[in-house]
């Protein structure tokens, strides 16, 4: 069972996570298409951000970011690396959704990239039942950006 602490910016394992996740997807994304967050954009008032733990290891982090009242986007979905390639990120989404509930939000969307690096994370947000969709919030049309949303239910 996954232990959810939110915030916790400040505990070590969490913010040296959040670094590598930032680096490595800014690497991955063309210049102009990277659409990571840091953590001083992770404590906009606007986000809400969990770390997940387990057996007090730390097993990955998300973020729910409010764009309306009942319209959320995941932000910073990661796997630390000792439970990844496991089938453990939908773990963490399942997490994001329940949280999501709680909070009413009616849908869901997320921007991943295009290329082959978001093959993983793409493949597990189908698997969760995103589909495909336009640009939303501030997005624009991007060859490097691919859009998914889904509607929960909130029973």
């Amino acid at each position: 069972m996954l232990k959810s602490l939110e915030g916790n910016f400040n505990h070590p394992e969490v913010n040296e996570l959040l670094t590598k996740h930032f680096i490595e997807l800014r690497a991955a994304s063309p210049e102009g298409s990277a659409h990571v967050l840091d953590i001083p954009g992770l404590k906009d008032p606007s986000i809400k951000f969990w770390s997940l733990w387990e057996n007090e290891k730390l097993f990955g982090c998300g973020a729910l970011k409010f764009l309306t009242k009942e319209h959320g986007e995941f932000k910073s979905i990661r796997i630390h690396d000792n439970f990844k390639n496991k089938g453990n990120g939908i773990k963490v989404i399942d997490h994001l959704i329940n949280e999501a509930k709680k909070l009413n939000i009616k849908r869901l969307s997320i921007e991943t990239g295009a290329g082959n690096f978001f093959i993983p994370a793409r493949k597990l947000f189908k698997r969760c039942d995103f589909k495909s969709c336009k640009p939303f919030a501030h997005y624009k049309d991007d060859v490097n950006s691919i859009y998914l949303t889904k509607q929960i239910n909130n029973n």
